[in-house]
């Protein structure tokens, strides 16, 4: 199961109350104050982890609470402090404030921590009252709470390459063909529900990440379809692969390049401006060459052919989009 947002809940720990104690020995007369500072308590700290991939854990629990810190202690013994609560989310999620919208932190890359919530405080012993002319403090301090927020996590894929194109366009036979990955393959539409990530070999030492979002189409840029969810997703890809599909029973070519890049500028100006390979895919026989071809000379630009099921084209193109990401610094 896949799940790239979540609303949450975080409370830090309420810091130990400081103590209120005198030392009582035997042959000591007039021992004084000795009552210990109380901990702080523990804060909730968010991490980036590359062993997560999804929020799915993480949102099922709407609230989490760090723990308190310990009461001061006679013979001036502190407290002990709360641990933090460390929660692990995938790399390149987002941290929202949810009470005012704005951005807390991008944790774009793996070990990116962020405190979000901070523990409360110890309250001092009777000790830190004691001075020459109170000699006898009878007063200890309560812990502070700690900070309690709500955030919101949406989860953008860290990948170098994006999938685009309509459904049954061929993303997924592709990320299957070149990768591990193993999406969801069938004959009709809406069959990646989820976002997919697969690492590409290239050539003997180097590799691409690819992102297979769910197809797009005609008004998805405003909610409709499934691929508007994930088309965040896309902002983090550094260079984009146009996939249509030119078989003799797909919709027209031409057409269909028309409706990627009209919902990709709705959504964001600068994604259509992202660096793109327009592919055909299916190219298995002379009609879907023929589409291909009136397709580059429609668009003006380039189409790299390809067919996912022979293999045949897929290693040029991938070579093709490590240079293309390479470019991008």
């Amino acid at each position: 199961m896949f799940r790239d947002e979540c609303r949450i809940t975080v409370v830090a720990g309420k810091g130990g109350d400081g103590l209120v104690s005198f030392r009582r020995e035997k042959y000591v007369a007039k021992g004084g104050p000795d009552g210990g500072d109380g901990g702080d308590g523990g804060s909730v700290v968010l991490v980036a982890s590359p062993d997560v991939s999804s929020l799915l854990r993480l949102g099922r629990k709407p609230r989490y609470v760090a723990p308190k810190g310990r009461p001061g202690g006679p013979r001036n013994c502190k407290g002990a402090r709360g641990e933090d609560l460390v929660l692990e989310v995938p790399v390149g999620t987002l941290v929202i404030d949810a009470a005012r919208g704005h951005l807390l932190r991008d944790l774009a890359k793996p070990g990116d921590r962020l405190v979000i919530a901070q523990g409360g405080r110890g309250g001092r012993g009777n000790t830190a009252f004691a001075n020459s002319v109170r000699q006898v403090p009878r007063q200890a301090e309560k812990g502070r709470d700690g900070e309690e927020r709500e955030v919101r996590l949406e989860l953008k894929l860290a990948a170098e390459v994006g999938l685009l194109g309509l459904p049954n366009a061929g993303k997924s036979t592709f990320l299957a063909a070149v990768s591990e990955a193993t999406p969801r393959i069938a004959d009709y539409p809406f069959t990646t529900l989820e976002p997919q990530v697969g690492v590409a070999p290239v050539g003997e030492f180097d590799t691409l990440v690819i992102a297979d979002l769910p197809g797009l189409i005609e008004g998805a840029a405003e909610g409709v379809g499934l691929g508007h969810r994930f088309l965040r997703h896309v902002e983090r890809c550094r260079v984009l692969l146009h996939l249509v599909d030119v078989s003799a029973t797909a919709d027209d070519p031409m057409a269909s390049r028309s409706v990627l890049e009209r919902e990709l500028a709705n959504y964001s100006q600068e994604l259509a401006r992202r660096p793109r390979l327009l592919v055909a895919t299916k190219v298995e026989d002379e009609e879907s060459e023929a589409r291909a071809a009136a397709l580059e000379r429609e668009s003006g630009e380039r189409v790299w052919r390809i067919s996912s099921v022979t293999g045949a084209g897929t290693e040029e193109l991938l070579f093709a989009a490590r240079e293309l990401v390479r470019a991008q610094g």
